[in-house]
């Protein structure tokens, strides 16, 4: 199992950015579904994840200005990410509890950059 982020770039303080994590296998079989966020010289963060059952969760500083979702006819894990700050710059990561057997696997995808200007 493969995952591909992509979407993201350079935004000014107040826009928007759509990423989205393909995957490179049908995904109606994933469990929790999440994104991180890494700045240079920092820990990866968690950021906001979406469990099989459709629950939602997001880390303080985003709530109210991302929304994760997945489209499992696409096989892909969204992040929208509205009212944008300095402060959201990072890559951004997106991860997967993929069933394997009898045993869970973690799966990360590439990173995307996001920058936000001021």
């Amino acid at each position: 199992v493969q995952l591909q982020a992509s979407g993201g770039g350079l935004v000014q303080a107040g826009g928007s950015l759509r990423l989205s994590c393909v995957a490179s296998e049908k995904i109606f079989s994933f469990k929790t579904m999440s994104w991180y966020r890494q700045t240079p010289g920092n820990k990866r963060e968690w950021v906001a994840l979406l469990n099989e059952g459709g629950g939602t969760m997001y880390t303080d500083s985003v709530k109210g200005r991302f929304t994760i979702s997945r489209d499992n006819a696409k096989n892909t894990l969204y992040l929208q990410m509205n009212s944008l700050k300095p402060e959201d710059t990072a890559v951004y990561f997106c991860n997967a509890d993929v069933p394997l057997g009898d045993r869970l696997a973690i799966v990360w995808g590439q990173g995307t950059l996001v920058t936000v200007s001021s």
